[in-house]
This record gives C-alpha cells, sequence and structure tokens, in this order.
C-alpha cells in the first residue's frame, strides 16, 4: 500500500496547527485518507458512527459499487460465477485468491466432502436445547461448541490451523444446520453421503428419512449453490465486521465464526429474507393480491409505520446483481415444482411488478433485493422460515473465514479498538448513602 502524490491537508481555525493526511488509491473505489496519527499529532478523534464514512481495513477479497450494481469476488463478477462456478470452486477461490484448476478442484472438493461428519457428542449439546428454540440460537451454540471438539485446529496465529479449522467449518455448516432442523421437527438425523455434491449433500441431510431412499432434484440442487454462491462474501458488512473484531483479539476460528453467526442473527442483516416471508404471509392473511395495493399505499405513507422488507439495499443503489441471478433462479423453481400459481407466489410477483414500476419506488431506487427472491425460493424447496438465516450463515462461512485470514496475515493488524465522544458526567465523588 503506497500513499498517492496527492494530500489531503486538515486545518482548524482555531489557530492550531494544519496536518498533512496522506491519501491511498485502491485498485478501484474511493480514495482513502489515512487518519492513523491524527490522535497522535493533534490529540482529536474522528466521529464516524456505524463507520460509514471508515475503512477499516485493506482487502483483496470482494468489491461492491453500489452505483453501478456491481459485485466481485476476487475481481470476478458474481454473474459469471453463478452461473459458470459451483459454490466450491467459489469457496476455493475466496480462501486462495484464484480458481481452482481440475487438479486443484478435485482435491479440494474432496478435502470439503471428507470432514461432514461431526463428533457424535454434538448430537447431546443440540438435545440440550428445546425443539422450539431459533435455528440461530443452536448454530451459535453449534458453531462455539466446535472449539470444544476439535482442539488441534484452535490457535489463530496458526496458518495450519486456520487451514484445517477452515476445511472443517466449510463442511460441517450444512451437518449442522440440517441437524438443528432435523432436531426441532423430531425426525432421526441424516449422516452426510460424499460422493453427493456440496447443495445436494445439504437437501438429503434435510429432506431424507430413513425409512426410503431420497433423490436429489438437479433443479433444486442447483438453485440452492446458487443462493450459497450468492451469499458467500459481501465486504465489510456487519457480521464479517464482527469476526474481523472476534478474531483481532486472537480468539480461536470458531469462536470468531460463532459470533459472524450470532451478528448475522439481527433482522437488518441475515434475517431480511425471514422479514420478507413474514411480510408477504401477513398480507395473503388480509386478502393476498387484491390488498397489495392497499399496502404499497400505507408504504408510502411515512405515518403508517409499514414497512417493505426485501426491497431496496443499503449498498446498492441500483438493482442488486445477485436479485437479477435470484429471480431467475426463482422461475425456475417454482416451474419445476409447479408452483407458479401458489398464492403467496402469485402475492410475491405482483409486489415485485409494483416496486418496478411505480415512480415512487423507482425513484427511490427500492428495487427487488436477493432476499426477496432467496426467501421465495428457500419456502417453495420446503425450507421453512426461521432456517433461512441459518442457511445464509452457513452460506456466509467461507466469506467470514476468507476475511478472517486476511486480517491475521496482514502486517498492519492490530486488535480492534474503537474510540468514542464521551458525553457522561465528569469525574465526581461518591457521596454516603445518607447524603444522596
Amino acid at each position: 500500500m503506497t500513499p498517492s502524490d496527492v494530500k489531503a491537508t486538515l486545518s482548524f481555525s482555531d489557530g492550531s496547527p494544519s496536518m498533512d493526511l496522506p491519501i491511498y488509491k485502491g485498485t478501484v473505489g474511493p480514495d482513502v485518507i489515512d487518519i492513523r496519527k491524527l490522535y497522535g499529532q493533534t490529540g482529536k478523534f474522528t466521529y464516524d458512527p456505524g463507520f460509514l464514512s471508515t475503512a477499516s481495513c485493506q482487502s483483496t477479497i470482494t468489491y461492491i459499487d453500489g452505483d453501478k450494481g456491481e459485485l466481485l469476488y476476487r475481481g470476478y463478477p458474481i454473474e459469471q460465477l453463478a452461473v459458470h462456478c459451483d459454490y466450491l470452486d467459489t469457496c476455493y477461490l475466496l480462501l486462495y485468491g484464484e480458481l481452482p484448476n481440475s487438479e486443484q478442484r478435485g482435491t479440494f472438493h474432496q478435502r470439503v466432502l471428507n470432514h461432514t461428519m461431526v463428533n457424535e457428542q454434538m448430537q447431546f449439546f443440540l438435545r440440550g436445547f428445546r425443539r422450539d428454540a431459533h435455528p440461530m440460537a443452536v448454530m451459535t451454540g453449534l458453531v462455539g461448541a466446535l472449539s470444544a471438539f476439535y482442539h488441534d485446529s484452535t490457535d489463530i496465529n496458526n496458518p495450519e490451523h486456520r487451514e484445517i479449522a477452515a476445511i472443517r467449518l466449510i463442511a460441517k455448516m450444512p451437518t449442522l444446520v440440517a441437524m438443528a432442523y432435523k432436531y426441532s421437527i423430531g425426525q432421526p438425523f441424516i449422516y452426510p453421503k460424499n460422493d453427493l455434491s456440496y447443495a445436494g449433500n445439504f437437501m438429503r441431510m434435510m429432506f431424507a428419512t430413513p425409512c426410503e431412499e431420497y433423490k436429489v432434484n438437479p433443479v433444486i440442487e442447483r438453485a440452492l449453490d446458487r443462493i450459497f454462491i450468492l451469499h458467500a462474501d459481501h465486504e465489510q458488512n456487519a457480521s464479517t465486521s464482527t469476526v474481523r473484531l472476534c478474531g483481532s483479539s486472537g480468539t480461536n476460528p470458531f469462536a470468531a465464526i460463532a459470533a459472524g453467526v450470532a451478528c448475522l442473527w439481527g433482522p437488518a442483516h441475515g434475517g431480511a429474507n425471514e422479514a420478507c416471508l413474514n411480510m408477504l404471509t401477513e398480507i395473503q392473511a388480509k386478502g393476498g393480491v387484491a390488498k397489495v395495493g392497499e399496502f404499497m399505499n400505507q408504504v408510502k405513507d411515512k405515518n403508517s409505520g409499514v414497512k417493505l422488507m426485501g426491497f431496496g439495499h443499503r449498498v446498492y443503489k441500483n438493482y442488486d446483481p445477485r436479485a437479477k441471478l435470484m429471480q431467475e433462479t426463482c422461475k425456475e423453481v417454482l416451474l419445476e415444482l409447479g408452483l407458479e400459481n401458489d398464492p403467496l407466489f402469485k402475492l410475491a410477483m405482483s409486489l415485485e411488478k409494483i416496486a418496478l414500476e411505480d415512480d415512487y419506488f423507482v425513484a427511490r431506487k427500492l428495487y427487488p433485493n436477493v432476499d426477496f427472491y432467496s426467501g421465495i425460493v428457500q419456502r417453495a424447496i420446503g425450507i421453512p422460515v426461521q432456517l433461512f438465516t441459518a442457511i445464509f450463515a452457513l452460506a456466509r462461512t467461507v466469506g467470514w473465514i476468507a476475511q478472517l485470514n486476511e486480517m491475521i496475515s496482514d502486517p498492519e493488524y492490530k486488535i480492534g479498538r474503537p474510540r468514542q465522544l464521551f458525553t457522561g458526567a465528569a469525574a465526581r465523588t461518591v457521596k454516603p448513602v445518607e447524603q444522596r
């Protein structure tokens, strides 16, 4: 990272000496003003709630251009990866920086598929939860518990430990999610079958039972694989930043990923597709397609408190590129399963049409986002709404690991320690209780 010839000058109106700040240029995207020496030279911090104007790291993994509606993994457009690669190819790319050749692909796929089993004791740990517990509560516990079973890969500063922890986490997340689901419905756990694809194996663990053979539907298999690819990484979002911050303390990789799972649970982050399906269900209960116009009018009314879930995005000010791909997949899945006329899906398409044509939504760039379509696809496949965020966590695990590895390998990395603008009471004296 070399500074630009241009510098930013910070000056003060109170006569304090001005300060030159280095500017760094990325490959693409905005220039960055380096303020690391600001406090040392001026005794002042910057104030940036939510870190919306602050780069917390330098990264080579994922780039988003929200205005263009562009998402790149290691430079490759998401549209190309979703069409020409599978999820494990994408995992390899995120972890190692390049797409695998034929030999690397075979070796990596085999490594992951050989680690799909989890320690048998995990079953007993799982049985400590109530059956009606939210899957994300269960997943936060299970992922954190992995560090209690795999002591040979808990040193975050050891590259070999991080490597084996990465393979284990990617391999075991589908098994854990499927176990959490089976436990919640009282069905026996289905062990992984390593001659199936990553997505096919997950489908079988989710939906098979011991009493009959399960055949993987290739259309559904591809749809799930695409969901995984589209959610694999997304720059420095809340959960990724949580994983980096947690990992900066030197904690083990499993604990750092468990922190990411906990953050992803929030309705403003990974829970958005769950909130979207709940919104559709509520509209359906009030009259379905006939009530869409009335619902959209309520959304436009700021005083109504009604929110449109699954539309718009904090980063994308154009159509979310993942949403376009998920829209195609959505139509394929509904056609394959004969659900084109399902009332809830007809309702969803009616909402989509209004959002894409109504000037109010077009002007505000409230396009359907990836959560809107992925929620519809998952419901069609038979995945319960409460499990949506757990599947998001499964897909995002590789991105979290890649970001964690990058941070640990960065010579400039330090334990995270945000500053604050303190507005509480200044120093005061404790009075005896009778004088308070």
